[in-house]
Order: C-alpha cells, then structure tokens, then sequence
C-alpha cells in the first residue's frame, strides 16, 4: 500500500527528528529526508508547529499499531517470566532498528510537550492490547490496584529505554524481572 504524502512527510519527520533532534527539524530536512522537491513539506505544514503535531500524531498511531499488534500476538501471561519475555521483546524493539527511531523522537517531543500541551495531550499514554495485557495479569494476581501497577511498571520499564537510549547498552530481563517481582509485591 503506498503512504499517502502526508504521512510519508510525518514519517520523515520523525528520521529528521531522531536524527537531529528537534532543532534539526525543518521543512527543508524533512523535504530532503522525504526525497521531495524544497517547499513540499510546507505546502502540506505550513507552521514547524502543524509539522510537529503531525509527527507526534504519527509517531503516536505508529506506536499503538506496534502495541496492539504485540498485544494481540500474545494472551495473557500465565506467569511473570511470560511477562518478563513479552516486555523484554517490547524493549528490544524500542532499542534496535526503526523502533530505536521512534523512540528517540518520542522522547524530543515529550519534552517539547511541556511548553505545547495540545502535544502534551496527543502523547498521553493510551489503552493498547500489549498494556491491558500487563494489567490483566496484575489483576488475575489478586491485586486490586493493578492499573496503577501496571502504569508504575511500564513507566518504570520507560525510563530503563531512555537511559539505554542516552547512555547505551540494552536492557537485561534481570533487570525487567526485577521490576515485574516488584509489582507484584
């Protein structure tokens, strides 16, 4: 299926910003990231702000289709390894490849979003089948606050991503064992 040219523009956008961060982010890199003659991207965007809520709308459906899918791929987790397998994968994928991409762009504009709430707002973490799967299994555990388990947890298991993201290496299932046994405590 081919994108239609807004989102091959939103897609560039979010290589441009993962590449050069968000003073990188011009029409003109995009234009060129797109292989498109100079003014297409501000045809499309006419403001850096329309071009940056059209890549956090992007990057935010690229995101939730990945989650839904990985979700929807696994059942609920019997047991805490099966939870530690399915987030171990998750961040591998947001380490590695276009997943690495995304998330370097995630985390640019969700420290632009202090300053532009209606990004602040198109970022907020959403109900995904990967997540309600975290939560099922807290809740199938006994514990009656599993949604805020589940939302210590992944935003836990975030920060491990930024900081192997800033400072290198990867992210150890030890690591994820630790903070899947702490939720369950």
């Amino acid at each position: 299926m081919r994108t239609d040219r807004r989102t091959h523009l939103a897609d560039a956008a979010i290589g441009v910003l993962a590449e050069s961060g968000l003073r990188g982010l011009t029409h003109r890199a995009v234009d060129r990231a797109a292989g498109l003659p100079p003014g297409s991207t501000s045809a499309y965007y006419r403001t850096r702000q329309a071009l940056l809520t059209a890549l956090v709308r992007r990057l935010v459906a690229l995101d939730q289709a990945e989650l839904h899918e990985m979700g929807q791929e696994t059942p609920v987790p019997r047991d805490a390894g099966q939870v530690v397998a399915g987030i171990s994968a998750l961040v591998e994928r947001r380490l590695t490849g276009d997943g690495r991409r995304r998330s370097l762009a995630r985390y640019a504009c969700a420290i632009e979003s202090v300053h532009h709430p209606e990004l602040r707002e198109i970022l907020r973490p959403r109900e995904n089948a990967a997540r309600n799967a975290v939560r099922d299994f807290l809740a199938a555990q006994g514990l009656a606050d599993a949604e805020e388990r589940t939302v210590t947890l992944l935003t836990c298991v975030d920060g491990l991503v930024f900081d192997r993201l800033v400072h290198g290496g990867s992210v150890s299932d030890a690591e994820i064992g630790r903070l899947v046994a702490a939720s369950l405590r």
